[in-house]
């Protein structure tokens, strides 16, 4: 059965991308338990090298043509920025702030990713979705002045940059990614640029793997590595690829706006992270950005 684009009615991609956003959710509140056992350096290197691993196993299982040298030299380019940088600033932000405060963060990557492809000329934003962009990045404010005001250790305002500068890491990534998506297989549009973002993983994370004891890691631990790494960067990114192909960069990055709410109950439930005022302004305000953004 043929798959209805964009603008029609909801189809399988949907239904893919909801359960994208439901495991990229609970991947927060996962990423900060795992970081209170490994060091985040640690952490993220092992985490994109299993999921490289695991996809360029797909890939020469596959055996299907590779692309063009040029296509994999850009790929692996933004491989760097999307899968390297991001992850970096993703999970060391994550480690120093609430993962409430995370999930609200990344929740206004829609936005700046449909002002970035109304700049590259790949999709057009009216003055509603501009309208709703703006608040989103009101509330990502709202957020961050709350971390910044917080004396609470674990939720600082470094923390929320880092994961804001990821936001924009991922922005440049996904509208990047997106003139791909059209000629190039899915499980090879999510491997190439996998091993470009260990490229730099390789010079800042080795030294931590290597400091880690491995042995004292709980079961627990492991079981948040697999997490984040098979589930929500294998299954995860290759239904996020799907939806860039069939959708398009906004309206699939609209699915990450489910995040907060999942992400802010798992917490509240798994990591005793009560809602703070500042987290309820946020939430309102960058979802009715969304809602916005999304009409």
């Amino acid at each position: 059965m043929k798959e209805i684009p964009a603008r029609g009615r909801f189809g399988v991609t949907d239904l893919m991308l909801l359960t994208m956003a439901a495991i990229w959710a609970i991947n927060f509140s996962v990423v900060k338990y795992a970081t209170t056992m490994i060091s985040p350096m640690a952490f993220t290197g092992m985490r994109v090298g299993i999921c490289a691993v695991l996809l360029a196993a797909i890939v020469i299982w596959q055996r299907k043509p590779l692309p063009v040298t040029r296509d994999i030299l850009v790929l692996l380019t933004l491989g760097i920025v999307g899968n390297g940088l991001y992850q970096l600033l993703f999970v060391e932000g994550v480690s120093r702030t609430r993962a409430g405060n995370a999930a609200l963060i990344v929740a206004a990557a829609p936005g700046f990713i449909a002002v970035a492809s109304r700049m590259r000329g790949i999709e057009r934003a009216s003055r509603r979705v501009l309208s709703g962009i703006a608040l989103s990045i009101v509330g990502v404010g709202f957020v961050v002045l709350g971390s910044s005001a917080s004396s609470s250790r674990e939720n600082t305002f470094l923390g929320s940059l880092l994961v804001f500068s990821g936001v924009l890491c991922w922005t440049a990534y996904t509208v990047g990614l997106q003139p791909f998506t059209k000629r190039i297989d899915p499980i090879q549009l999510a491997a190439i640029p996998m091993a470009g973002g260990l490229i730099p993983l390789v010079f800042t994370t080795i030294p931590a793997i290597a400091n880690t004891d491995w042995t004292a890691v709980t079961f627990g631990g492991w079981a948040s590595m697999f997490y984040a790494s098979v589930l929500s960067m294998v299954v995860g990114y290759l239904f996020w690829y799907r939806g860039l192909k069939v959708l398009g960069p906004t309206r699939t990055a609209s699915y990450s706006n489910l995040q907060p709410v999942i992400a802010l109950a798992v917490a509240w439930i798994f990591l005793h992270e009560v809602p703070t005022a500042w987290q309820i302004v946020g939430v309102a305000t960058i979802m009715s950005g969304v809602l916005l953004t999304r009409s």
